[in-house]
């Protein structure tokens, strides 16, 4: 996963303070783009935005063997790429799409970089969920695209999906949410605020876990999870 923030060196001060997260000197992740690491693990990277009218937000990226096919899958299966799968130097291959119902995820093919160096500790990945405004389209989607990820007797879970007004107003658009493991859901959103984020739902319980809803402070949100 990765942030697309205008200010980086801002975002390296936030999540910083807020996860105990180091950073790597620009050029050693990729162009300006500087990895997260927890303890020396890598656990996300932050990126400048290359355009002022993208969004600041979370992507989470599904891991893929083949970019390409996968990107023409999801075309067939009524999403759209919106940017096309390019190389990352010798780091892999990346790629942006959207499910029919409009929410945006990666796409990730490696090469050197594997993803996650870790994940469900605190201060790291720990749950993606989809809020959609047609759940059973959603699992129809997904659940054909990876389908053995997803519902494998074996996989650890990662990803849910909801109903869009579970949570949020009826006009939100569709969206994945990244949450990040919290050991005290309530000392952390004290610590939000007091860096500059704010707080967009208020704590509310999950069958996954106790779950509050966040900003930054250039305004990407994200999820905290209590399990």
């Amino acid at each position: 996963m990765d942030a697309q923030l205008s200010d980086v060196e801002a975002g390296k001060r936030f999540y910083g303070e807020l996860f105990g997260w180091t950073f790597s000197e620009p050029g050693q992740a990729y162009g300006s783009s500087v990895w997260a690491r927890l303890d020396g693990d890598r656990v996300a990277a932050l990126s400048p935005k290359v355009d002022g009218r993208m969004p600041t937000v979370w992507t989470v990226y599904f891991a893929t063997p083949d970019a390409g096919a996968l990107g023409r899958r999801i075309a067939g299966a009524g999403g759209q790429l919106v940017v096309a799968p390019f190389p990352v130097g010798d780091l892999g291959t990346a790629g942006l799409a959207a499910d029919p119902d409009g929410a945006v995820f990666g796409l990730w093919q490696a090469g050197t970089h594997p993803g996650f160096g870790r994940r469900h500790a605190p201060g790291t990945f720990v749950w993606a969920e989809l809020y959609t405004r047609d759940v059973a389209a959603a699992n129809t989607f997904y659940g054909g695209l990876f389908h053995e990820a997803l519902f494998g007797a074996d996989a650890e879970p990662d990803f849910g999906r909801a109903d869009v007004g579970e949570v949020f107003p009826a006009e939100m658009p569709s969206h994945f949410l990244t949450h990040f493991r919290a050991e005290d859901l309530d000392d952390i959103l004290g610590a939000v605020q007091r860096l500059g984020g704010r707080v967009q739902v208020p704590p509310f319980e999950t069958s996954y876990g106790r779950v509050a809803v966040v900003t930054d402070n250039q305004g990407a949100s994200f999820a905290l999870l209590q399990r």
